[in-house]
Parts: structure tokens; C-alpha cells; sequence
């Protein structure tokens, strides 16, 4: 799922300054689970700032909508009235649900309430580590299904570095080794000729260095 982290109230102060008639807009998937974008969030969010614009003489009226997804626009279309309605949108959804909205209300000031961090799992209740970077080309596979390119510091392909001692990583000893990870996990599957095989420079175009990606399913197109 994509993780993220509600911005700071200043910051979302500042960027709400100019409106006077505001939809915080949630999103009840990711963001819902990370406890970042969901309706609770929402009105969580709306208490804090009708208080600190109190605090400050600001007028502004707000409005609360969740809808299930904001990077999907037959979700959004949900909201379209209440869009219409106020001066702008807060939304607390990833980046690509602002851009969505963006997409569908182009008359519409859009603003994040949200620092979207990275493609990740729940860990434990309130933990969420980071496990996918979509470098677009996955090869998962051949590492037993323990991402280097993500979990690695140095993002290393073949083999470990000099640096872990005890199955930790020389940047931290909070952060498990990948490649011993790697290791044990193919030693589990017996798969250890994994190992030997030479993986090439990551062709890092499948990646953001090539601009914004584009998938199309010709199957799916009506």
C-alpha cells in the first residue's frame, strides 16, 4: 500500500491561508490504514484547524467528505458537489490522488494535507516499513522474495557489502541486513544457486528517471 503522514498543522495553516471556504477530502483506502487520509483523520484534521484559525480571527467554513478512493474518478465524482462548493480542496490522499482531482476539478485549488513516504506494508498496529520502491522491473524472484533495491542501503545486486556485522546494516543497527536476509531465505527455499548467478546494472529506465510511467491495458480498454 502507499504510506503516508499527515502534514504539520503551520504548514497546512499556511497553505489554507487564502480560502475562507474549505473540503478536507479523505481518502478511505491507504491513507486510511496508515492512519493518515481516512474519515477519522478527516475529522480529526477539520477539529484542529477550525480551532487554530479561531485562535488567529480567521474565518473559514469547513466541510468533510471521505470517498473510497481519490486516484479512481468514479470515486471522486462522489465529492464533485461539495468541490463546487468550497474555495478549495485539502486532500488527504497520496500525490496521485491529488493529481486525480486535480485531473477532474481543473478549476479547483488543490492542496495536500499529506507527505505521501513510500510503497510499504503494515509491520505491527501503527508500524509501516517501506518494501517497494516500483523500480517498474522486479526481480523478486531471484532474491527469494526480499527486494535488495529497496531493503539494501546501497541498493547492492550481488551479494553484500563488507559493512553488516550480525545481520545488521553498517547505517544502522535498527535496519536488518537485506542480504542476509537474502541469504537465509533462498538457504530456506534451497535456492542458494541464486546466488551465483550475475545480476547486471539495474536499467533504472523502467524507474522515475525516465519520466512519468504510463501502463496501458489494451485488454481492459473500452
Amino acid at each position: 500500500m502507499i504510506v503516508g503522514e499527515q502534514k504539520p498543522i503551520p504548514e497546512i495553516m499556511k497553505t489554507i491561508e487564502p480560502y475562507k471556504k474549505l473540503l478536507i477530502l479523505g481518502c478511505g483506502t491507504c491513507v486510511k490504514t496508515c492512519f493518515a487520509g481516512g474519515e477519522d483523520e478527516v475529522a480529526t484534521l477539520a477539529s484542529a484547524l477550525r480551532l487554530a484559525c479561531k485562535q488567529q480571527d480567521k474565518e473559514i467554513q469547513i466541510q468533510e467528505v471521505t470517498v473510497e478512493r481519490q486516484c479512481e474518478n468514479e470515486f471522486i465524482k462522489e465529492a464533485a458537489n461539495a468541490v463546487k462548493e468550497n474555495e478549495a480542496v485539502l486532500s488527504l490522499a497520496c500525490g496521485a490522488g491529488v493529481q486525480a482531482i486535480v485531473r477532474l476539478f481543473p478549476k479547483s485549488p488543490v492542496l495536500p494535507g499529506i507527505n505521501t513516504t513510500f510503497i510499504g506494508i503494515q509491520e505491527s498496529h501503527g508500524v509501516f516499513i517501506e518494501e517497494c520502491q516500483g523500480c517498474g522491473n522486479c526481480g523478486l524472484a531471484t532474491f527469494g522474495g526480499i527486494c535488495p533495491v529497496t531493503r539494501c542501503s546501497k541498493k547492492l545486486l550481488n551479494g553484500p557489502c563488507g559493512g553488516s556485522k550480525d545481520g545488521k546494516c553498517e547505517v544502522s543497527k535498527d535496519i536488518d541486513c537485506a542480504w542476509q536476509l537474502i541469504i537465509d531465505r533462498l538457504k530456506t527455499l534451497g535456492q542458494l544457486d541464486n546466488l551465483k548467478k550475475y545480476i547486471p546494472p539495474k536499467n533504472w529506465r523502467t524507474s522515475i528517471s525516465g519520466g512519468p510511467r504510463k501502463l496501458i491495458r489494451e485488454d481492459h480498454i473500452i
